[in-house]
Protein backbone atom coordinates (compact mmCIF):
# COMPACT_ATOMS: atom_id res chain seq x y z
CA UNK A 1 0.00 0.00 0.00
CA UNK A 2 2.98 2.37 0.61
CA UNK A 3 4.69 2.07 -2.29
CA UNK A 4 1.38 2.51 -3.99
CA UNK A 5 1.05 6.14 -2.16
CA UNK A 6 4.55 6.97 -3.01
CA UNK A 7 4.38 5.83 -6.55
CA UNK A 8 1.02 8.06 -6.86
CA UNK A 9 2.94 10.64 -5.22
CA UNK A 10 5.93 10.66 -7.47
CA UNK A 11 3.44 10.45 -10.63
CA UNK A 12 1.22 13.22 -9.79
CA UNK A 13 4.39 15.45 -8.89
CA UNK A 14 6.07 15.04 -12.00
CA UNK A 15 3.02 15.27 -14.16
CA UNK A 16 3.02 18.76 -12.46
CA UNK A 17 6.65 19.54 -13.31
CA UNK A 18 5.74 18.82 -17.02
CA UNK A 19 2.93 20.89 -16.83
CA UNK A 20 5.05 23.90 -15.10
CA UNK A 21 7.48 24.06 -17.33
CA UNK A 22 4.98 25.55 -20.11
CA UNK A 23 4.97 28.49 -17.58
CA UNK A 24 6.79 31.28 -16.47
CA UNK A 25 5.99 33.40 -13.39
CA UNK A 26 6.76 36.23 -11.63
CA UNK A 27 5.57 37.91 -7.95
CA UNK A 28 7.66 40.39 -8.58
CA UNK A 29 7.41 42.49 -11.82
CA UNK A 30 7.26 46.35 -11.32
CA UNK A 31 4.53 48.76 -13.33
CA UNK A 32 5.00 52.30 -12.77
CA UNK A 33 2.70 54.63 -14.18
CA UNK A 34 2.83 58.65 -14.62
CA UNK A 35 -0.01 60.83 -15.47
CA UNK A 36 2.06 64.07 -15.19
CA UNK A 37 1.37 67.43 -16.69
CA UNK A 38 4.63 69.33 -17.97
CA UNK A 39 5.26 72.64 -15.48
CA UNK A 40 3.50 70.77 -12.67
CA UNK A 41 4.27 68.17 -9.69
CA UNK A 42 5.41 64.61 -10.86
CA UNK A 43 2.31 62.36 -10.84
CA UNK A 44 3.94 59.03 -10.71
CA UNK A 45 3.51 55.66 -8.41
CA UNK A 46 6.10 52.07 -9.12
CA UNK A 47 4.35 48.87 -7.81
CA UNK A 48 7.50 46.19 -7.92
CA UNK A 49 5.50 43.52 -6.73
CA UNK A 50 3.17 42.69 -9.31
CA UNK A 51 2.72 38.90 -10.67
CA UNK A 52 2.58 37.69 -14.17
CA UNK A 53 2.13 34.45 -15.81
CA UNK A 54 3.50 33.35 -19.17
CA UNK A 55 2.15 29.81 -20.36
CA UNK A 56 5.57 29.17 -23.36
CA UNK A 57 3.41 27.05 -25.10
CA UNK A 58 -0.16 29.01 -26.41
CA UNK A 59 1.94 32.74 -25.61
CA UNK A 60 -1.27 33.57 -23.52
CA UNK A 61 -0.14 36.05 -20.61
CA UNK A 62 -1.76 37.29 -17.58
CA UNK A 63 -0.85 39.73 -14.44
CA UNK A 64 -2.35 41.07 -11.29
CA UNK A 65 -1.28 44.15 -9.38
CA UNK A 66 -2.43 44.85 -5.94
CA UNK A 67 -3.42 48.98 -6.66
CA UNK A 68 -2.33 49.91 -2.65
CA UNK A 69 1.52 48.55 -3.38
CA UNK A 70 1.98 51.77 -5.34
CA UNK A 71 4.36 54.09 -3.64
CA UNK A 72 4.59 57.59 -4.62
CA UNK A 73 7.11 60.04 -3.77
CA UNK A 74 4.43 62.07 -1.59
CA UNK A 75 2.55 60.30 0.47
CA UNK A 76 -0.60 62.40 0.08
CA UNK A 77 -0.65 61.42 -3.42
CA UNK A 78 -0.36 58.34 -2.58
CA UNK A 79 -3.31 58.52 -0.20
CA UNK A 80 -5.65 60.47 -2.87
CA UNK A 81 -5.06 57.71 -5.31
CA UNK A 82 -6.01 55.34 -3.62
CA UNK A 83 -9.11 56.80 -1.73
CA UNK A 84 -10.42 59.24 -4.11
CA UNK A 85 -9.54 58.31 -7.46
CA UNK A 86 -8.83 54.68 -7.86
CA UNK A 87 -10.62 53.15 -4.94
CA UNK A 88 -8.82 50.62 -3.93
CA UNK A 89 -10.98 49.57 -0.80
CA UNK A 90 -13.86 48.95 -3.57
CA UNK A 91 -11.31 47.62 -6.39
CA UNK A 92 -8.24 46.57 -4.83
CA UNK A 93 -6.38 45.02 -7.93
CA UNK A 94 -6.28 45.37 -11.64
CA UNK A 95 -5.77 42.47 -14.25
CA UNK A 96 -4.71 41.57 -17.55
CA UNK A 97 -5.20 38.75 -20.11
CA UNK A 98 -3.86 38.63 -23.33
CA UNK A 99 -2.08 36.66 -25.55
CA UNK A 100 1.21 37.84 -27.34
CA UNK A 101 0.64 37.37 -30.89
CA UNK A 102 3.27 34.59 -33.06
CA UNK A 103 5.06 34.42 -29.67
CA UNK A 104 7.45 31.22 -30.01
CA UNK A 105 10.24 30.64 -27.70
CA UNK A 106 12.28 29.40 -29.97
CA UNK A 107 13.09 32.58 -31.55
CA UNK A 108 13.35 34.99 -28.38
CA UNK A 109 17.12 35.10 -27.87
CA UNK A 110 19.57 37.78 -25.72
CA UNK A 111 18.12 40.46 -27.87
CA UNK A 112 14.63 41.94 -27.40
CA UNK A 113 12.31 40.67 -30.02
CA UNK A 114 9.01 42.80 -30.62
CA UNK A 115 5.71 41.19 -30.82
CA UNK A 116 2.12 42.55 -30.48
CA UNK A 117 0.09 41.47 -27.60
CA UNK A 118 -3.32 41.50 -27.78
CA UNK A 119 -5.80 41.25 -24.41
CA UNK A 120 -7.96 42.60 -21.66
CA UNK A 121 -7.27 45.52 -18.65
CA UNK A 122 -9.84 45.25 -15.91
CA UNK A 123 -9.55 48.64 -13.10
CA UNK A 124 -11.32 50.06 -11.31
CA UNK A 125 -14.28 47.96 -12.18
CA UNK A 126 -14.14 48.83 -16.13
CA UNK A 127 -12.44 46.70 -18.78
CA UNK A 128 -10.55 47.93 -21.82
CA UNK A 129 -9.12 46.20 -24.80
CA UNK A 130 -5.28 46.59 -24.91
CA UNK A 131 -3.48 46.19 -28.27
CA UNK A 132 0.37 47.21 -27.88
CA UNK A 133 3.78 46.02 -28.79
CA UNK A 134 6.05 44.80 -26.03
CA UNK A 135 9.23 43.23 -26.28
CA UNK A 136 10.80 40.17 -24.63
CA UNK A 137 14.35 38.60 -24.29
CA UNK A 138 16.59 36.34 -22.88
CA UNK A 139 18.13 36.73 -19.60
CA UNK A 140 20.24 33.60 -18.53
CA UNK A 141 16.78 31.14 -17.45
CA UNK A 142 14.46 34.10 -17.61
CA UNK A 143 12.26 36.28 -19.77
CA UNK A 144 12.51 39.98 -19.37
CA UNK A 145 8.57 41.06 -21.32
CA UNK A 146 9.08 44.81 -21.25
CA UNK A 147 5.24 46.84 -22.40
CA UNK A 148 5.04 50.62 -22.46
CA UNK A 149 1.17 52.10 -23.32
CA UNK A 150 -1.51 54.45 -22.74
CA UNK A 151 -4.71 54.56 -21.30
CA UNK A 152 -7.34 56.74 -21.13
CA UNK A 153 -9.01 57.46 -17.41
CA UNK A 154 -12.11 58.06 -18.24
CA UNK A 155 -11.94 54.29 -20.16
CA UNK A 156 -12.26 53.51 -16.55
CA UNK A 157 -14.80 55.92 -15.05
CA UNK A 158 -11.30 57.23 -12.92
CA UNK A 159 -12.74 60.68 -12.39
CA UNK A 160 -10.21 63.58 -11.75
CA UNK A 161 -11.82 66.45 -10.20
CA UNK A 162 -12.24 69.75 -12.32
CA UNK A 163 -9.70 71.55 -9.98
CA UNK A 164 -6.56 68.98 -10.80
CA UNK A 165 -7.94 68.75 -14.64
CA UNK A 166 -4.81 70.82 -15.36
CA UNK A 167 -2.27 69.01 -12.78
CA UNK A 168 -3.14 65.53 -13.91
CA UNK A 169 -3.28 64.10 -17.42
CA UNK A 170 -6.32 61.69 -18.16
CA UNK A 171 -3.85 60.13 -20.46
CA UNK A 172 -1.55 57.95 -18.27
CA UNK A 173 1.37 56.19 -19.67
CA UNK A 174 1.67 52.28 -18.27
CA UNK A 175 5.63 50.62 -18.50
CA UNK A 176 5.43 47.23 -17.09
CA UNK A 177 8.91 45.01 -16.25
CA UNK A 178 8.47 41.16 -16.15
CA UNK A 179 11.53 38.91 -15.50
CA UNK A 180 9.60 35.32 -15.74
CA UNK A 181 11.46 32.43 -14.64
Amino acid sequence: MKKIIVLSAILILTGFKTFSQDKKITKTGTITFEASVPSFEEVKAKNESVTCVLNTKTGEIASLVLMKGFRFKIALMEEHFNENYIESDKYPKATFEGVIQGFNLNIIGTSPKAFKLNGKLVLHGKSKEINTNITIRKINDALEIIANFDVNSDDFNIEIPQILTKKVSKTVNIKTNFLVK
